[in-house]
């Protein structure tokens, strides 16, 4: 039975405008239409969105989700191509958690720094900011 954007939107956990967003950008296939012009979705196109915000929780983007769907229909070389891609994604992954790690570091620092001022002084956090002269390591 073909659902409506409301209910298909509802059992994937998405709000309607999201649904008509990946229409837009394709990584929906377009669906029927009622002879008045509303949209039909089937449980296939469900599935597909619920796939897409797995996806995207795993910290892929939409354009890296479309080659997803479209290396999920070939089948063969598709494990490998969808390996490397998740190797690619945890490698980027890390990068981003040394950054934060960096950057948690500074803010250690400059929170350090203004717990040892003076009441009369400029804040150090500020300063730092303004100056450009943000703790590195």
């Amino acid at each position: 039975m073909p659902l409506t954007i409301g209910r298909a939107a509802q059992a994937a956990n998405v709000n309607a405008q999201t649904l008509r967003y990946y229409e837009r950008r394709g990584l929906l296939l377009p669906v029927k239409r009622t002879p008045s012009g509303y949209r039909q979705y089937s449980e296939d196109t469900v599935a597909r969105l619920r796939f897409i915000k797995r996806a995207q929780e795993l910290g892929f983007s939409l354009k890296e989700i479309q080659g997803l769907l479209a290396l999920r229909v070939r089948h063969g070389s598709a494990c490998d191509a969808v390996e490397r891609r998740t190797r690619q994604k945890i490698a980027l992954v890390e990068r981003k958690i040394e950054d934060l790690r960096r950057i948690r570091r500074t803010l250690e620092q400059l929170a350090a720094a203004c717990a040892t001022r003076e009441a009369t002084d400029e804040c150090p956090i500020l300063g730092a900011l303004e100056d450009h002269a943000v703790v590195r390591e």
